[in-house]
């Protein structure tokens, strides 16, 4: 659809690590693990380029924000960046090599400061280790006026230090901040910078725009994207993956899938019948007529049933407008107190005739994105007083969450008895919320994200490394004294309408060498009644080493759908670069020879084990 609108290049994969969930642009990467992180670069690269660069039904993929951006302070966007070269190498820089491997043609350097240094401005980044390690040879471009703020960020003198600082650093193309083209032929004109070095920042993005035969024709028919955009696999395959992306967090009693036979429902919420919603963060200009509600999905769905449906509150934000006035965060009305409560009081009486309630609660498209972090993962506004309302009416409630980022849904996780993770879901989302909960797709997904219980709980993460102290000491430990540091909900969590087993779990040897590969095996079985999907996940923990290591490392998945009573055997393989890591004793890579700890599962507190040892 892109190349059809007469695009040739798009800015993503975006493929910072992030674990952080106060940090907005959360939303737009695969979460906080770097092996699922590398994989999913791998798979989005192919996606938008494809074989071959020419394809007049691809794009040119952008691996960015390079590098380390996930990891601002306190999850504040832009903010300074302080990470050693091992968390660097191990957690933040995976997925960018798996990009340059998978062929990615253009790289987008970062805003912020990295150890005191501005990304865009980094020639360890973008020179030792992007082109002279990895051998990438396309170009990369700064993000929006990212060059001019050298300045602002105290690192540049005036926009001449800037432009040659960032050139000779090796940024090949300055984006919107006209730097480049404002001072580097005066700085060639006095010395500063010679022809040669122009020549070579210039050569690599000839040569993408060669590779993609844009020389021989820069031109798309004007009539293509009218019949793209109408092709209906298109919009089917936007369903499929809004369904394969949604996760389960709860379904206690079986309450999920519903009965299709239901005859009152009430749908209550103020993001049931938003598009800004589904079509999520990063929207910008897209249409927003073509996006399915989750109301318009359910409506659709049951269409001799009686569906009644309530905002409630909105959420949105007041903000500060440019010429004194106030604004909302969406350029809408603001609701006053009054319209506000009432708002409330028709939410409620709408729940009250109903048989049952679906509310969809989370987050405004706006509150997650590009400046759009968070000091609170609570639901916004009115929302809890609203759900916890409902539910004390004795009703069936089930909860649909559109959200960009891992909320902090305690009282919902204890009180509400089926919670539907549907994030941003696109184009064709209301349409994949009603074909779950009504049982036409059993939800098969996990959470790239652990959830944390609060704001003040992040980061959190699944891989952090032992403490010097038993987790189980009655005192001495790390903890706060005042709620659990356990997560809401696990990284790799999911539910299904269906329930699966793990067993029968061999190695291939108890020891290995230094160099060889481990094959693992595992049996997966469907233990109930009705199809379904798992995510078969392999996490190591190396139990000594040159470095401390964290606790679980995801190292391998697959995803399997198994029939009622079906079983299947999943094989895994653990090689040097699943067990080789960036040391920072050692000061370079480096695989030990160690005893390891090996679990098997469908999340990351899997409990099948096995132990195997690497010897030298």
């Amino acid at each position: 659809e892109a190349r059809a609108a007469g695009l040739h290049w798009t800015f993503g994969p975006m493929l910072d690590i992030a674990r952080d969930a106060r940090w907005g642009r959360i939303v737009e990467g695969a979460g906080e693990d770097p092996y699922l992180g590398a994989a999913m670069a791998a798979a989005q690269v192919r996606g938008f380029q494809g074989d071959d660069p020419a394809d007049p039904e691809r794009v040119l993929a952008c691996a960015k924000h390079f590098a380390g951006y996930g990891a601002a302070e306190g999850g504040r966007d832009y903010d300074p960046v302080d990470l050693s070269e091992a968390q660097l190498r191990n957690v933040h820089l995976p997925p960018f090599h798996a990009a340059v491997k998978a062929g990615v043609e253009t790289f987008m350097s970062a805003y912020m400061d990295l150890n005191n240094v501005p990304a865009g401005s980094n020639r360890w980044l973008m020179r030792d280790v992007l082109r002279d390690e990895w051998g990438f040879e396309g170009f990369v471009v700064s993000d929006a006026f990212a060059v001019g703020n050298l300045v602002i960020q105290g690192f540049a003198r005036d926009g001449r230090d800037a432009a040659r600082r960032a050139l000779q650093a090796g940024l090949n193309m300055d984006m919107a901040s006209n730097v480049y083209l404002d001072n580097l032929a005066d700085l060639v004109e006095d010395g500063s910078l010679s022809v040669a070095e122009i020549d070579a920042m210039v050569r690599p993005i000839l040569a993408v725009k060669v590779r993609m035969g844009l020389f021989d024709n820069p031109y798309v028919d004007e009539g293509l994207l009218e019949t793209v955009a109408a092709e209906p696999e298109n919009r089917q395959a936007a369903r499929w993956a809004a369904h394969r992306s949604m996760v389960l967090l709860k379904n206690d009693d079986g309450l999920l899938p519903l009965s299709k036979a239901q005859q009152n429902i009430a749908v209550i919420g103020p993001l049931a019948d938003s598009m800004e919603a589904t079509e999520g963060s990063w929207m910008v200009f897209g249409h927003k007529p073509a996006a399915v509600t989750v109301l318009e999905g359910i409506r659709a769905k049951l269409p001799g049933t009686n569906i009644a449906y309530a905002p409630g509150p909105d959420i949105n934000r007041q903000v500060p407008h440019p010429f004194g006035e106030f604004n909302t965060s969406e350029r809408k009305p603001l609701q006053t107190p009054e319209e506000a409560d009432a708002a409330f009081r028709t939410a409620v009486d709408t729940a009250k005739a109903a048989d049952l309630v679906i509310m969809v609660l989370g987050e405004k498209a706006d509150m997650s994105g590009e400046f759009a972090s968070r000091g609170s993962l609570d639901l916004p506004g009115r929302q809890e007083e609203l759900l916890q309302t409902v539910c004390a009416m004795g009703k069936p409630v089930v909860l649909v969450l559109l959200n960009g980022r891992p909320l902090s849904i305690n009282w919902a996780a204890e009180h509400v008895p089926a919670i539907l993770e549907a994030w941003e879901p696109g184009t064709e989302g209301g349409h994949a919320v009603a074909d779950i909960l009504f049982g036409d797709v059993n939800p098969g997904g996990k959470l790239p994200v652990t959830f944390p219980r609060s704001g003040g709980h992040a980061p959190l993460y699944y891989a952090r490394t032992l403490t010097h102290l038993p987790e189980d000491s009655p005192r001495y430990r790390s903890r706060y004294w005042d709620s659990p540091t356990t997560p809401l909900y696990p990284f790799g969590f999911g539910l299904s309408y269906t329930t699966f087993e793990f067993a029968n779990l061999q190695l291939s040897a108890p020891q290995i060498s230094v160099g060889e590969s481990l094959t693992v095996r595992v049996d997966v079985t469907n233990t109930g009644e009705i199809a379904g999907d798992e995510v078969a996940q392999l996490y190591i923990h190396q139990k000594w080493g040159s470095d401390s290591r964290p606790r679980r490392e995801l190292k391998g998945f697959e995803r399997v759908t198994l029939q009622p009573g079906e079983t299947k055997t999943v094989t895994f393989v653990l090689g040097p670069d699943e067990l080789t890591y960036w040391s920072t004793s050692a000061g370079q890579w480096l695989q030990d020879a160690a005893a390891f700890d090996l679990w098997v599962g469908g999340d990351s507190t899997a409990t099948l084990h096995a132990d195997f040892e690497v010897t030298a």
